[in-house]
């Protein structure tokens, strides 16, 4: 049947309708938030609730959820909202969040990205994942409990990352008979603590997610509340969004395919670029001009940020992964030391002098904090003095990097200003972390250039520096052994020089104790100081306890793999403990020392050694001639 000219423009009239909401929603603002908060606020019953209120759950999906809430719900067999989210069968069976959830959905008015963050404790690195990218805070709140300890963490996290307006949803109003000045007072808590931590913005809402009051629509149970519904917030609130309009480009890949082509690929963090811009490389500050902007297979007049592209330059200049390529007339600062704000993730804690590899952006660099400036107490705000930060800890750290690098400070440019810590022994994410600003106090070092070098030093004394690092048990045997090595190589004519772990403290290290914290900046110094030795072309002997891995390897990369002979001297912890004439390990067991190597404290044995000696086993005699002829050879 042919349909009549009626129906074929009504028809014409309903696909055109359709098409134009179509391109309605194409052209959606979208909104990015993070929704966090303490363990059992309801933080998934939330929004599965608001989504399935605002009509976004498939019929299906409800259904599913109905029949998996007798069997996994946490309300007694009734429809538990939180399903429609937790996918981990672990988070299920627990009714927690265990990882950063990503949902999506949207309104005619908005699309949303949500991350639903998890409130244990030891989840906070994923809570810290969903606030890196977010551009609104949710943080509910139980209106039983009213602030935590950890509302206060999350919400610190959210600053530390940039966030200048937060919304508390303070949830779970059924519980207090929708109590208003119960509301009002977690309502100015909640403005007080953002205020404190320097965030703009900040509303509250009174909700009941199971009872969906104020998700979607004014509750008749808060006559008291006359603002916006949650939805209706989300919907119209205004963000604060950093733009950078000048170009920058971190170089991710050289692509090099064969020698007609050389291309540096990377994401555009910031601005446009077309062919012919000036652009500048840095850290290097070369200078050159884009000759082609290559996308996919084919070339584009202009590219933006967000696109990944390949650009060819006009003149051979040195660039390489980690490099930024910028627009010379705005471009990102240098610096090699830094003063940056840091969430600490790792259950070991962070030591100042530890080394680390730093990732921003493409780069990838050695790095160690020297110096935590404060920590922030979580309950109050307070900046407390702190020598390490434990897990989940916030601290303004200033940090120091092996070379320059290209940045911009985190407030201005989250892809070129945000960072992690990665253990080098492990390779697993330690710390998070954004940068403040660059410390100028190396700005005003430079390297010096001197006529008579390592090599000149060591050619007059007819040797190769060497550093041999005794490592060991306080009572194994090190400074004996290394005493006689020394003895040795003087008979033999070669020139050295022997820092004993205990002389040194007498001196150079004698305002250190016996922390983590102080052991570490011990064996840095002695670190630093060995190299200076060798540079002066001397085979320098270091004997110390040096009880962690993580800082034997900072002094082989600080001396270099061809100069650093590593050296353990092993014996059980009975047979030191027989051989101690100080008394130490007595001392040690009843109390009266702390943190003693092997007792209090752990020692780290070296898993690849050049040497390894079992001192119970031979005489420190036939132990140094060992060491001597590995030396000598």
């Amino acid at each position: 049947m042919k349909a009549t000219s009626d129906e074929r423009d009504d028809a014409a009239l309903t696909a055109a309708g359709l098409a134009a909401r179509l391109a309605a929603l194409e052209n959606r603002d979208t909104l990015r938030f993070a929704m966090c908060g303490s363990v059992d606020d309801g933080k998934s019953t939330l929004l599965g609730r608001l989504l399935a209120e605002a009509g976004m759950v498939p019929e299906d999906r409800l259904a599913q959820m109905i029949r998996d809430s007798k069997k996994h719900g946490t309300c007694g067999g009734a429809p538990d909202y939180a399903l429609l989210l937790d996918g981990l069968e672990a988070e299920r069976e627990q009714g927690i969040t265990i990882d950063v959830a990503w949902r999506y959905f949207g309104t005619d008015k908005r699309a949303f990205i949500v991350a639903d963050c998890p409130g244990h404790a030891q989840y906070t690195r994923n809570m810290a994942s969903g606030a890196s990218s977010a551009e609104l805070g949710v943080v509910l709140v139980d209106a039983r409990a009213g602030v935590q300890t950890q509302t206060r963490r999350h919400t610190a996290i959210l600053a530390m990352f940039g966030l200048r307006r937060v919304l508390f949803a303070v949830n779970k109003l059924d519980l207090i008979d929708y109590n208003h000045a119960r509301y009002h007072a977690i309502e100015l808590e909640c403005e007080k603590l953002a205020h404190d931590l320097g965030i703009s913005h900040a509303d509250a809402i009174p909700v009941s997610a199971i009872h969906a009051d104020n998700l979607v629509a004014h509750s008749p149970n808060t006559p008291w509340y006359a603002g916006k519904s949650l939805l209706e917030y989300l919907e119209t609130v205004q963000v604060e969004r950093r733009t950078d309009a000048a170009f920058a480009l971190p170089v991710q890949w050289v692509n090099r395919p064969d020698h007609s082509f050389r291309g540096y690929a990377g994401t555009i963090a910031g601005g446009r670029v077309a062919p012919g811009n000036e652009v500048l490389v840095l850290p290097s500050g070369q200078r050159s001009r884009v000759a082609r902007v290559v996308g996919g297979d084919a070339d584009l007049d202009s590219a933006g940020a967000g696109q990944a592209v390949t650009l060819t330059l006009a003149d051979q200049i040195d660039v390489a992964r980690g490099d930024v390529i910028a627009d010379p007339a705005h471009p990102p600062e240098v610096a090699a030391q830094f003063a940056c704000h840091l969430l600490w993730l790792d259950d070991a804690a962070l030591l100042p002098g530890r080394r680390y590899l730093m990732k921003l952006a493409t780069r990838e660099i050695g790095a160690q904090v020297t110096e935590i400036k404060h920590r922030i107490d979580p309950d109050t705000q307070a900046h407390l003095a702190a020598t390490r930060l434990v897990a989940n800890e916030i601290g303004y750290c200033n940090l120091s990097l092996d070379a320059d690098i290209a940045y911009r400070p985190y407030k201005q440019d989250r892809r070129l200003g945000g960072f992690i810590l990665v253990d080098r022994e492990t390779n697993a994410t330690v710390g998070c972390g954004t940068l403040d600003f660059g410390l100028r106090r190396d700005r005003n070092v430079h390297w010096q250039q001197l006529d008579v070098d390592r090599a000149a030093r060591a050619k007059i004394k007819g040797q190769t520096p060497r550093c041999l690092w005794f490592t060991g048990l306080s009572g194994a045997g090190k400074s004996t052994i290394a005493n006689l090595v020394e003895r040795r190589l003087l008979s033999e004519g070669y020139h050295t020089i022997l820092l004993d772990g205990d002389n040194v403290r007498h001196g150079l290290n004698r305002d250190l104790g016996f922390t983590d914290a102080d052991r570490v900046e011990n064996i840095r110094r002695v670190a630093e100081v060995a190299k200076l030795m060798m540079d002066a072309g001397l085979i320098v002997l270091v004997s110390f306890i040096s009880p962690f891995r993580a800082e034997r390897r900072m002094a082989r990369d600080l001396i270099g793999e061809g100069g650093f002979m590593e050296v353990f001297v092993d014996a059980p912890l009975a047979v030191c403990e027989q051989r101690d004439v100080k008394g130490l390990y007595a001392k040690a067991r009843a109390g009266k020392i702390a943190n003693f190597t092997g007792i209090g404290s752990p020692y780290e044995a070296p898993e690849a050694p050049e040497i390894h000696l079992r001192s119970d086993r031979e005489s420190a005699a036939e132990s140094a001639a060992r060491v001597a002829d590995l030396l000598t050879k």
